[in-house]
């Protein structure tokens, strides 16, 4: 029998069946820790930082992203990723797939904020008329369409920009000593703080500048942990 794919980000599904059940709606959001469709989850943890999930059912799996890829610390020595944060990764990640571009740049970071969408960074961009599509409108503008028979990786490899993006988030939540979850904001500043990569110019085209930038900071710890309903 054909093997069907379902994604739900963060969390992707590979399965013949999904527990015997058919899902009623085509939301995008991710499906709750506590249940996949009515069917209870044996959750334990995997070796490259997600979170294997297996119904009742043994032939299904779902992988859960739990932390994002950083270079100069180990996943044991950083704060925790907020749940927002994560899925806006994924999303973007998602998003330069669509595009068909080879890596996930800081213009796909920036998307991936945008179309999360509940995140304060999200709802600060969006009061200042920076919307998902006018970043992806600019982002095609500035990089260009891939050509029609190009596929992207499953999971397009972060550029060095992106990269010292994340690293950028890491590192500023670590030196502000606070507790809590590293947040969408943070990306969105990590972006900013790039000032040669394709996120800062998209965002220096739609108006934001070094104002904005302090004026968002003050969210950095506002993006509360995601309710599990």
């Amino acid at each position: 029998m054909a093997s069907n794919t379902l994604s739900f980000f963060p969390i992707s599904i590979s399965t013949s069946q999904i527990c015997n059940e058919k899902p009623h709606n085509s939301s995008p959001l991710p499906l709750p820790l506590s249940s996949l469709y009515g069917k209870k989850l044996l959750i334990s943890h995997s070796k490259l930082r997600t979170l294997a999930l297996q119904c009742n059912n043994p032939s299904t799996t779902v992988t859960v992203l739990s932390t994002l890829p950083t270079k100069k610390y180990t996943s044991e020595k950083i704060p925790k990723w907020s749940a927002r944060a994560i899925r806006s990764f994924g999303l973007g990640e998602l998003e330069a797939r669509k595009l068909k571009y080879p890596n996930t740049g800081t213009e796909a970071l920036l998307m991936g904020i945008l179309i999360e969408g509940t995140s304060p960074a999200a709802k600060f961009l969006r009061a200042n008329g920076i919307t998902f599509f006018k970043v992806r409108e600019e982002t095609v503008n500035l990089l260009g369409k891939s050509e029609m028979y190009f596929f992207s990786p499953e999971h397009p490899p972060l550029t060095e920009q992106a990269q010292r993006a994340l690293d950028w988030a890491v590192e500023e939540k670590l030196k502000s000593g606070d507790s809590g979850e590293i947040t969408t904001t943070h990306i969105l500043l990590g972006i900013w703080s790039e000032k040669e990569s394709a996120g800062r110019r998209i965002l220096e085209t739609l108006g934001f500048n070094d104002d904005k930038a302090k004026e968002v900071t003050g969210s950095m710890n506002r993006d509360v942990a995601l309710s599990s309903r």
